[in-house]
This record gives structure tokens, sequence and C-alpha cells, in this order.
């Protein structure tokens, strides 16, 4: 996720204004990247080259796939995805989200939780991605989460267990993360760190090898 400022204190004081209700919110925002966490809005500062080419190499690679199995949409930011347990209204790198829920989602964001998420990290998101948002998509939901970490070329991936808690995946025997949410789908990390970073030829080429 790229980096972000506070625009809005959660709680007021004489000189701030008081916290804003999820409509006030998404009325306020409109194209923005921004963020609400219970009152508290986050606008989100510019993300660096290397978070955007790997942002959009997973975009391809997942749109590919989807489009082939026909089974779900893929959406990139600026789309909120509201959770009702913190409350929050993230804003996810990347959301996948099956047809079999199509219902959750409206013209103006996610009402509840995404199949699948992805986080890529910065320097300062590190805290906030592994910490208060691993957090708020374990409790609502969210089935798999990925979180990219382009500081260390590291990726780590998760799955929610019949217990609801998340379960630390680790990579199958070809050294690659196979997605329980997406069947057939699987990735290999180092794609994420090769320079240049893999574009659409490459994806394309990829899902193909897969099966897609």
């Amino acid at each position: 996720m790229a980096d972000t400022i506070q625009a809005l204190p959660q709680t007021p004081t004489a000189d701030s204004p008081p916290p804003m209700t999820w409509d006030e919110f998404l009325a306020w925002a409109d194209s923005m990247r921004a963020e609400w966490v219970d009152g508290e809005v986050i606008i989100m500062t510019p993300a660096s080259l290397r978070h955007q080419l790997i942002m959009k190499f997973l975009g391809f690679l997942i749109e590919a796939y989807l489009s082939e199995k026909a089974l779900g949409e893929m959406i990139l930011p600026p789309f909120s995805m509201r959770l009702p347990e913190k409350p929050s209204g993230r804003e996810p790198d990347l959301i996948v989200l099956l047809h079999e829920h199509a219902e959750r989602l409206t013209d103006t964001y996610l009402d509840g939780p995404a199949d699948l998420v992805v986080e890529i990290v910065s320097e300062e998101s590190q805290a906030r991605d592994r910490g208060e948002k691993f957090s708020e998509y374990e409790a609502g939901g969210v089935t798999e989460y990925w979180l990219v970490d382009p500081l260390r070329d590291h990726a780590d991936f998760y799955r929610l267990g019949e217990d609801g808690r998340y379960d630390r995946i680790d990579l199958a025997a070809d050294g690659r993360f196979h997605s329980a949410v997406l069947p057939g789908l699987s990735l290999d990390p180092a794609w994420l760190w090769l320079d240049p970073v893999p574009g659409l030829a490459e994806a394309l080429r990829w899902v193909a090898e897969m099966g897609g």
C-alpha cells in the first residue's frame, strides 16, 4: 500500500473537525485515494514506480486468469472495501471478488469482504499492512491475503482457516503459491522481483502454462 498521512483525527479536539461518517466519507472522497477507519480519514500519498509496476503485473496475471475461467471480478484502486468489524473502509492495492459474492459489490464500494486482497507494502506501511489491516481483513472474512514486500523481495500468503484465523501458507514444492480462491492459479514470487518487472506478455504466457 502506498504511504499515507492522516487527514482527520478520530477523536475531535477544539481545533479539529468531528469524525466523518461512512456516507460523508464517500461523498467527500470521490476519486481521491483515501481510507476510512472508524471516522478517521487517511489520505494516500503517491506510490513508487516499482509498487505500481508490480501491482500492474499482478493485475494482468489475475485478470487474465479470471477472464479465462469466468470466476469473478478484479478491482484496482481507487475503490473501497467496507468491513463492519472495525468499522473500516480500506482501499487495497488489488481486490478479487468471486461471482458467487457479487451481491456485495455496489457502484461505489465493496460492501463486505473480498475473496482475495493484495497489499504491496512500503517502508511506512509495513506495520499497518501486517498489523491493523491484517487483523481487520481476518476479522472481516477476507479469504486470502497476499502481502508483497518489494523492499525485501519477499511475499507472504495467508488463508482464512476454519477457526476464522489466518494461516500462513508456505510455497509448494515447485516454489509457487497455489491459490485456493482461484483454483489452478499459481504464483512464483520470484516473478515479482525481476528487473524489469514482467508485463502483459509474460502474464499471458504464464497463465497459458497454468492451463488458463
